[in-house]
């Protein structure tokens, strides 16, 4: 399932948005007064955390972001647009490191993704050399599948991509 980039970002920015102001007023507020836009958050402090948690919910957002980021990371590196492959790289290995926050459990099988192949990925980018690049990628993308063999999800089989979801181009 192919996700547009606009409304990935849109919904990731919406959400960091409805924390940050969900923890501020709460901070400001009796600890039962309703907070949000139209008070939407209501209970007390911990309800209202809880109902922040879930709506952060767990490991699958961080895969959902991940996910569009490698596809980013791929085209960018395709392109021999290097800063955009950093920034990719940089923002897979935050996505991971919060969702790993969120739910530690994963830790012990992301590990090797975490330690070995995002900065193996990243010296690659730095690189700038295209083969490698295509090279590093392949291992990258196999050690994105062992991690799902090891959760017991295998069917979450990461192929490389075909298509590209966003307009973002080299000149």
């Amino acid at each position: 399932m192919m996700f547009d980039s606009s409304i990935l970002r849109l919904f990731i920015i919406l959400l960091a948005v409805l924390l940050f102001m969900a923890l501020f007023n709460s901070c400001k507020t009796e600890d039962t007064e309703p907070v949000g836009s139209q008070d939407w958050l209501t209970g007390d402090t911990r309800q209202k955390l809880e109902t922040i948690t879930n709506h952060l919910r767990g490991f699958d957002m961080a895969m959902v972001e991940t996910g569009y980021r490698y596809t980013e990371l791929y085209w960018a590196g395709v392109d021999e647009n290097w800063d955009y492959a950093q920034y990719q790289i940089e923002k897979i290995a935050i996505a991971l490191d919060r969702g790993l926050e969120r739910r530690p459990a994963r830790a012990e099988s992301a590990q090797q993704f975490v330690n070995h192949a995002t900065p193996e990925m990243e010296q690659a980018v730095e690189t700038k050399d295209p083969e490698l690049f295509i090279r590093e990628f392949e291992r990258f993308t196999q050690s994105c599948n062992a991690c799902h063999t090891a959760e017991n999800v295998p069917h979450f089989n990461v192929k490389i991509p075909e298509q590209r979801q966003s307009p973002i181009r080299m000149d």
